[in-house]
This record gives C-alpha cells, sequence and structure tokens, in this order.
C-alpha cells in the first residue's frame, strides 16, 4: 500500500507542538501519514488515537498500524467527546483536523469520488446515508441548485441542475462518467478548457452534502474545545471555502469570549514545492488555536 504524502506535515508539528508523554487525538487519521511523524516525537508514553470514519481504510489503517503508541476507532470525529470519554483521551494535549478526503477514497474506493475513472455514483465515506444515485436521480431541481451553490459554489448550478432533470427523465444517471457527460452539456464551451476539471464542483458538492462534512464540521469543533486540556492545541487543515470560513469563525467568536488563542493570524498554505510534490495540497488552509 503507497503511503501518501501527509499535507502540511511540517506545520502540523510546529503548531501541534506534540512532545514526549502528550495525548494526541488524530480525529481523520486516514493511512496514518500526520500520526507516524507525531507517534515519532511522543514516544514512548505518550499515546495517539486515530479516528477513521470509513471501514476499508480503518482495516488497511490496522493492519499496517506498526506503532505501539498509537490506537484507532473506526467512528466519525462527529462523536469526538464519546470518542475520547471512552478511551481515556480527555483532557488531551492536542488534536489534529485534517478535513481532506483520503487519496484513497479517489484512488482505491470505486465509490465513485472521482470524476476520472467510470464508477457507480456512491460517494459515501460510511455505509450508510443517501448516496450520490439517489440525490442525482430523486432530488428536486430546487434542491440540486442550492447543493451545487452552497457546496461548490458552482457559477452554473441551476443550468446543470435543470440538466440532470432533463436528463434523468430518459435514463436514470447511475454512473460518474454518465454524470460528467451531463455537466459537460449543461455548462458553455469554455467551462470546460479550464484549469480546473468542469465536473470538480459538482463531485465535490455532492460528496459535502452526502457526508454532511459541514455540519459535522460545527459539531466537531466545539467538542474539541472540551476533550482538550488547557494549553493544548487544536490544528485544522480544510480544502473548501466552507470549511475554512467554519473555523475561522469559529476560533474568532472563541477568541472574543476568551477560551482560545489564535496561533494562526492568517491561514498557513502549502509552500510552492510541496503543491509540486502534491497537488493535491494546493487548496489547503492551516489554522491552530490553543486552549485556555
Amino acid at each position: 500500500m503507497e503511503i501518501h504524502k501527509p499535507v502540511l506535515l511540517n506545520k502540523v508539528i510546529e503548531y501541534l507542538e506534540p512532545k514526549q508523554g502528550d495525548k494526541i487525538i488524530d480525529g481523520t487519521f486516514g493511512l496514518g501519514g500526520h500520526s507516524r511523524e507525531i507517534g515519532e516525537r511522543i514516544k514512548p508514553s505518550g499515546q495517539v488515537l486515530g479516528i477513521e470514519a470509513t471501514k476499508e481504510l480503518y482495516d488497511l489503517a490496522v493492519s499496517g498500524n506498526q506503532m505501539k503508541n498509537t490506537s484507532l476507532v473506526n467512528d466519525n470525529f462527529v462523536n469526538l467527546k464519546k470518542i475520547a470519554q471512552e478511551n481515556g483521551f480527555m483532557n488531551a494535549d492536542g488534536i489534529l483536523l485534517d478535513l481532506g478526503v483520503s487519496s484513497w477514497h479517489f484512488d482505491e474506493s470505486d465509490k465513485g469520488f472521482t470524476f476520472q475513472k467510470d464508477q457507480d455514483l456512491n460517494m459515501r465515506l460510511g455505509d450508510s446515508g443517501v448516496t450520490a444515485k439517489e440525490i442525482i436521480n430523486e432530488y428536486s431541481e430546487d434542491d440540486l441548485v442550492r447543493i451545487l451553490k452552497e457546496y461548490g459554489e458552482e457559477s452554473f448550478a441551476k443550468r446543470i441542475a435543470s440538466k440532470i432533470i432533463e436528463k434523468r427523465k430518459e435514463n436514470p444517471i447511475n454512473t460518474t462518467f454518465e454524470l460528467v457527460e451531463v455537466i459537460k452539456e449543461a455548462v458553455p464551451a469554455w467551462y470546460t478548457h479550464r484549469r480546473l476539471h468542469f465536473a470538480t464542483k459538482t463531485f465535490q458538492a455532492l460528496r459535502i452534502e452526502i457526508n454532511s462534512e459541514l455540519d459535522n464540521l460545527k459539531k466537531v469543533l466545539s467538542q474539541a474545545l472540551e476533550v482538550l486540556k488547557p494549553g493544548g492545541h487544536l490544528v485544522v487543515i480544510s480544502f473548501h471555502a466552507g470549511e475554512d470560513r467554519i473555523v475561522k469563525n469559529f476560533f474568532r467568536d472563541n477568541k472574543k469570549e476568551g477560551v482560545l488563542k489564535i496561533l494562526t493570524k492568517k491561514p498557513v498554505v502549502p509552500d510552492r514545492e510541496e503543491v509540486k510534490e502534491n497537488p493535491r495540497s494546493r487548496s489547503a488552509k492551516l489554522r491552530a488555536i490553543q486552549f485556555n
């Protein structure tokens, strides 16, 4: 199994400040890219608790976990406080939330996260809930427009939603390539020749809706402050303007209340070299706080 390069690893270490004996929670474990380095910094007595929502990814992480000081839980970080209580991680020294979807989902899950492979339209990070296929074939035009605008910031949301309604009357839209073709027919020709693929925003919006990503982020941020000990650090890496806005506003509002200290005046972004090595890091923004 290829180990994908963790985004902003050096900055995560800088702002999380893991040290020997610390208890750190990685709320989005994936294949453990960040946690491996964190585990090295806190050994021998420190402990990492990794949370991974996807069962297949969790199983891969368990089978490949060689860190004696790292334990894993198959759950969603929206249940952070409960997980911390059950695993003895209340008063944690640090929490990391890397909100980017693991490369595994795009490269190997076969769940339709990528428009570059012809796959069934699923896009669920877990095993329950609505699928992309159900949204595309059953949601109203107004709901489709809302999803594409709110979660994808898609300029042609109305045109794409209208074309989906038109096409699904003829035949159900079941696969990624079928959806890509619908989008291509809906948008202007110039839109298909830009650097950013014309289906990117639609696929992103569907994934966020299906997995309640923004709602879950709001819930986990408030729980993180209950789980951290005074002086503990929270580091969040976002990849979407809506995510970053939620994190920014949460940190700002709690700073006003004297609850926390903001460690990053501006979001930290990857340098040119990292983006060149790992193009998926290009939209990453890191923000960090210290809990008072």
